[in-house]
């Protein structure tokens, strides 16, 4: 037996031994004064026996892993009859009444430990799985506690970089308040020396876009006579006909021996001053090479 099972087994047998004893006192003292009190020890002896033995058989097939309910039922059935003569004895004694009745429910509470420790060993676990829950337990706490300092962690970090970005912003505002403010000033400066009296006369004589027909505009000094001069124009020269292109490639072309390449004849076509598109002038080439 383990010291795990003797923590409920050993107050499941006080209690039970208590019972038996009281049981058969009870019975042989109030029994006694009908009947000889060996018939009477029989008696209590017969109720404390079969107790004894639907215990013993319970216990039993609980270590096959079994159960009965009619066992069940006939032990607490004897624990019944044990805790009835109690009560009757208390119901029915002249002294000390109180106490008898104090004590009658022994019985049941010594089948409630058995079932108490039924319960125990039916839920029992070995060492080995128990550690085993144990570590389970313990990672998942781990496990936690890990993640609740990465929230913190985080939440500290945001919180920096919230006040990072909150004071960079407070700089902003003051640099561009202070910025507005020293335009402000300078614009304020602007519009009174342009409204003052001195500096309108003085722009007034040099424009009339600031104060319109108050002076005339300036004009460049002329020194001496001239005449208009007309404007200069470039008239374009007229585009070639189809058969002096290519009279002009292929003359180009055969300038030298062997016969010039296009990129060759092109360049020395547009050196020379004349003018034609490159589509006209690829054209004017294949005709004369083909």
């Amino acid at each position: 037996m383990s010291a795990r099972t003797t923590k409920t087994v050993l107050p499941a047998v006080a209690m039970t031994a208590v019972s038996m004893v009281l049981t058969l006192a009870v019975v042989v003292m109030w029994l006694g004064t009908a009947m000889p009190w060996p018939v009477a020890l029989v008696v209590g002896l017969g109720i404390d026996g079969g107790w004894l033995a639907t215990l013993a058989y319970e216990r039993r097939l609980a270590a096959q892993g079994d159960h009965s309910h009619a066992v069940t039922g006939v032990g607490w059935s004897f624990g019944l009859i044990a805790a009835g003569v109690l009560i009757a004895h208390a119901l029915t004694a002249e002294a000390s009444a109180g106490a008898w009745l104090a004590v009658a429910w022994l019985p049941i509470a010594a089948k409630a430990l058995w079932l108490v420790h039924g319960l125990w060993e039916r839920t029992a676990l070995t060492p080995n799985a128990l550690g085993a829950i144990r570590g389970i337990q313990q990672e998942a706490r781990d496990e936690a506690a890990v993640a609740r300092a990465r929230l913190r962690a985080e939440a500290t970090t945001e919180e920096t970089r919230l006040t990072a970005v909150t004071q960079a912003g407070a700089r902003v505002a003051r640099v561009q308040a202070k910025t507005a403010q020293t335009l402000s000033r300078a614009w304020s400066t602007l519009e009174a020396a342009r409204d003052g009296e001195d500096t309108g006369r003085a722009l007034t004589s040099v424009t009339n876009r600031v104060t319109p027909d108050v002076t005339p505009r300036w004009q460049l000094p002329v020194w001496g006579p001239t005449d208009p001069v007309s404007a200069f124009s470039l008239d374009a020269a007229p585009a070639l006909t189809d058969e002096a292109l290519d009279a002009l490639v292929d003359e180009i072309r055969h300038s030298e021996t062997p016969a010039l390449s296009y990129r060759e004849m092109a360049t020395r076509f547009r050196a020379s001053g004349h003018s034609a598109s490159e589509v006209r002038l690829r054209a004017a080439w294949k005709r004369v090479v083909a």
